[in-house]
């Protein structure tokens, strides 16, 4: 090749690879395998910004303009995942739903930081156990231990950041990823070390055990997100909370635990004092809301108080009317009361009241499913098999969520379901927040049509 053509040729290639580093553009593809849903939905936080129907062979394409470089989640529903995007990327995926996460593929451009990701999320998530494991260490050998873990993960990263160029907001997104998630297990040391060792009180911690807080941000808009810092977070706020109570209002540990409407109130008033970026003081904000609704089960009166700090405190609160709603479900259930007025389609198609279903049985326990959870599915069923044979004098009625009513149909056939204790609903935004559903395990107990025990569960008030 002659220099004047080499030189042409050299200048062409250049331009190409500028031309496409500038490009603002983003493709975002692939392929799933056994879908569950006819659609990919992309969200950056928690606003959709895209979203695909899948083709006759199950793939879909989604291409954007233009992007704000950084963290996002696909939904393919009941499953999500997230994804990295930067300008220019061209990014595919290929996943069965039978094991979402555990398959997803990440090829093209854009992959090495995804991959990564995806890599750390998978050998983190079976890591808690190990972590636990070692609780029952002094602090320092706890520290050595968890330094250990931790190390491999920077090494792969450095070892990555070798191999390919990646941007620098992708290595800082890759470094929060491992750092976020440690600080957890730090977090939670103390109180997983008394109840491994049996001790009455949390052991004593080296000055420098939680020197990471120094550098801590409160308010990284671009982490307001991403799952390790908003669960830091959470555990963070609960830590400090109970030292605070600890200490400042000369607490003991079984008052502390006991006295959740102080606890909680101490959360919200530090998360007020600490937290300033929106997204993630709203977020943070319910999160205590729905923990202590939810799972408190307090006294009416107390309720009344923790809301109206929650108000205070966070007034102009995205989340406000879903956690008062949440609030007056609450109100609703409490012992001795109907059911809410909630309706829901038998195997006929007719609408039923849950009150009337009730009305039915002298000992009535409503239990949940989804048919698009598989584990979760197979584990209700095999509970309640278990529960109807040792306590013969409950009727066990189960109520389908967010499953068509074919599939639902198709279920109770082949899974041999008693037909005329299986119903479903089409609404479950409305039967969620009217039961104060926090999760598929929930159980409700009624005698003679009244409630007894609106937040029973299945695994541990049998």
């Amino acid at each position: 090749m002659n220099k004047p053509l080499l030189y042409s040729f050299l200048i062409a290639l250049v331009g190409c690879g500028s031309i496409e580093k500038k490009s603002p553009s983003v493709s975002f593809a692939g392929e799933i395998v056994n879908p569950t849903s006819e659609y990919v939905v992309l969200f950056k936080d928690d606003i959709v910004i895209d979203s695909a129907k899948l083709d006759d062979e199950n793939r879909f394409s989604i291409k954007l303009d233009s992007v704000a470089e950084g963290l996002y989640h696909f939904d393919h529903s009941p499953e999500l995942q997230y994804v990295y995007l930067e300008r220019g990327d061209s990014l595919m995926i290929r996943l069965n739903t039978e094991d979402f996460d555990e398959s997803l593929i990440f090829s093209g451009k854009g992959e090495e930081i995804n991959n990564f990701l995806l890599d750390l999320f998978l050998t983190t998530e079976a890591e808690p156990a190990t972590v636990y494991s070692f609780s029952q260490l002094g602090p320092e050998d706890f520290n050595t231990k968890l330094d250990s873990l931790k190390a491999i993960k920077v090494n792969s990263l450095n070892e990555l950041i070798k191999e390919v160029k990646l941007s620098a907001n992708a290595i800082e997104m890759a470094k929060a990823s491992i750092n976020y998630n440690y600080y957890i297990y730090k977090e939670k040391y103390p109180f997983w070390n008394r109840r491994k060792t049996g001790l009455s009180s949390i052991p004593e911690l080296p000055v420098q055990f939680y020197d990471y807080r120094k550098d801590l941000d409160y308010n990284n808009e671009s982490l307001a997100y991403h799952r390790y810092y908003y669960n830091f977070m959470k555990t963070h706020f609960n830590n400090l909370s109970y030292m605070g109570c600890y200490s400042k209002c000369k607490g003991e540990h079984h008052e502390i635990i006991k006295n959740k409407l102080h606890f909680n109130q101490h959360k919200l008033k530090l998360i007020d004092s600490l937290v300033t970026e929106k997204d993630l003081r709203d977020n943070l904000f319910r999160n205590v809301a729905m923990d202590y609704l939810i799972n408190v089960h307090d006294t009416d009166a107390n309720n009344r108080i923790f809301i109206e700090e929650f108000h205070k405190l966070s007034g102009n609160n995205r989340h406000s009317a879903e956690i008062e709603a949440i609030y007056q479900g609450v109100n609703n259930l409490q012992p001795s009361k109907k059911l809410p007025n909630i309706s829901v389609f038998n195997t006929e198609g007719t609408l039923v009241t849950l009150q009337e279903i009730a009305e039915k049985e002298k000992n009535t326990v409503f239990y949940f499913w989804s048919g698009t959870q598989r584990s979760n599915f197979e584990n209700v069923l095999t509970r309640v098999a278990q529960l109807t044979e040792r306590k013969p004098e409950y009727t066990f009625v189960g109520i389908n969520c967010n499953t068509d009513a074919l599939r639902w149909q198709s279920l109770l056939s082949s899974n041999q379901l008693d037909m005329e204790k299986q119903f479903r609903t089409d609404d479950f935004e409305n039967l969620k927040n009217a039961l104060v559903i926090g999760g598929l395990n929930k159980g409700i107990i009624t005698k003679d049509g009244l409630i007894v025990d609106a937040f029973a569960d299945l695994y541990s008030s049998f």
